[in-house]
């Protein structure tokens, strides 16, 4: 066996399945679950039409590349939505999901061949793929923690330089995973001249780009234009999965660098990471359409003007730029008993911060705070929150009501 796969961590909802294994839950109380980031709301009309009516596309073998009227939509898109021109056949390429394409890119970047080992840079709470496609790599993992001082942004000038040196690859995630924070003009251009000068790639995934509450938030492609830089070492990840409530199809694309493209898509040839041609047909009627994307929206931010009034007096809870978690520090900082203890009491999960970050600097920025998914419907939101406040109040009958 690949002796990497040693190295390897828990998945976070492993780790959470066996923290709640032997807690036993008022059998009165239907579960909610607030934990994974799994979009409930309907898929769009549109996209399942779209998929009926292009079956016969499972008959054929689909090009890595995916079709020409896929990668138009994908550019088409990210020039109205980031204001950029994109070259559909040079500067994007459909992949599987972000997930996916988070992992295999970083199989595809890392140089392990050498006597320096190299580094992947990613923030301190993190999506747990890209410490695993990092370790997979042959690469070292360094840990940005992303604190409430900084507005949850990673303080790139804590990054020694002799980390900087090995560095291959930076993994930003704006909006982040679970902070919700979008990271600035001032940081981009901050991380683009560390990338010039040590000339690491940057991968900036995007997942959460479409839930937003006020401005469109800024990512890297539009970062790079309003800096006037060309997109180069840079590579944009985005997906349907959120945007467009459907996480079944993963779907998704990676846009930016020309040249780092290029290796990608000769790499995913004998990856065998081609999307469905029927897949293909849906993913272009939901890139082509937005009225479903601000519906999404209106829903996420009903469910947060509902929720929040409710938490705020017991949670150190604020609203996020965008996406759809709540980063609440708990009381007491113990974010594992309060996930058990809450299970326990009230049939309600969420997932505990440490989980998704590792102790760096002396710390663990993830401890004291649990992730709130508000991924089900509003009722069941608001009857989740509510059973939170109860929960809170009986640990510390102090609070007011």
């Amino acid at each position: 066996m690949n002796p990497r796969l040693a190295h390897l961590h828990p998945y976070p909802f492993q780790r959470l399945a066996a923290l709640l294994a032997d807690a036993a839950p008022p059998a009165a109380l239907s579960h909610v679950s607030l934990a994974m980031g799994e979009p409930k709301h309907p898929a769009p009309q549109r996209v399942k039409d779209a998929l009926c009516a292009n079956l016969d596309g499972l008959s054929g073998y689909p090009a890595t590349q995916g079709t020409p009227a896929l990668r138009r939509a994908c550019a088409d898109w990210a020039g109205r939505r980031y204001g950029v021109s994109l070259d559909p056949d040079r500067e994007v390429l459909p992949v599987n999901g972000s997930r996916e394409a988070l992992f295999s890119l970083t199989q595809c970047l890392i140089d392990a061949s050498g006597e320096v080992k190299p580094v992947v840079v990613s923030p301190n709470p993190f999506y747990q793929i890209y410490e695993g496609a990092a370790l997979l790599a042959g690469a070292e993992p360094h840990y940005v923690n992303c604190e409430a001082g900084r507005g949850f942004q990673p303080d790139w000038d804590a990054v020694p330089d002799a980390i900087w040196r090995r560095a291959q690859l930076v993994i930003v995630c704006s909006p982040g995973n679970p902070t919700g924070a979008v990271m600035g003009l001032a940081d981009w251009a901050r991380l683009f001249a560390l990338s010039d000068r040590h000339g690491f790639v940057i991968a900036s995934d995007e997942c959460y780009s479409e839930i937003y509450f006020d401005a469109p938030p800024l990512g890297g492609l539009s970062a790079a234009r309003a800096l006037g830089r060309g997109l180069d070492r840079l590579v944009m990840l985005t997906s349907l999965s959120k945007r467009s409530n459907v996480p079944g199809m993963r779907s998704g694309f990676v846009a930016g660098d020309a040249a780092v493209l290029k290796d990608f898509l000769l790499y995913r040839t004998y990856h065998g990471s081609a999307m469905s041609l029927t897949v293909q047909a849906a993913s272009r009627a939901a890139w082509d359409d937005e009225a479903h994307v601000e519906a999404n929206r209106a829903a996420y931010a009903a469910k947060f003007a509902a929720v929040l009034p409710l938490l705020s007096p017991v949670l150190d809870v604020a609203m996020p730029d965008a996406g759809f978690y709540l980063w609440a520090r708990v009381p007491g900082d113990d974010d594992v008993a309060f996930a058990r203890e809450l299970f326990a009491a009230q049939h309600v999960t969420v997932l505990p911060g440490s989980f998704l970050a590792r102790d760096a600097g002396g710390a663990n920025p993830g401890r004291g705070y649990i992730r709130i998914a508000l991924v089900a419907e509003a009722a069941e939101c608001v009857d989740a929150a509510e059973r939170i406040v109860e929960f809170c109040r009986s640990r510390q009958p102090a609070l007011p009501a």
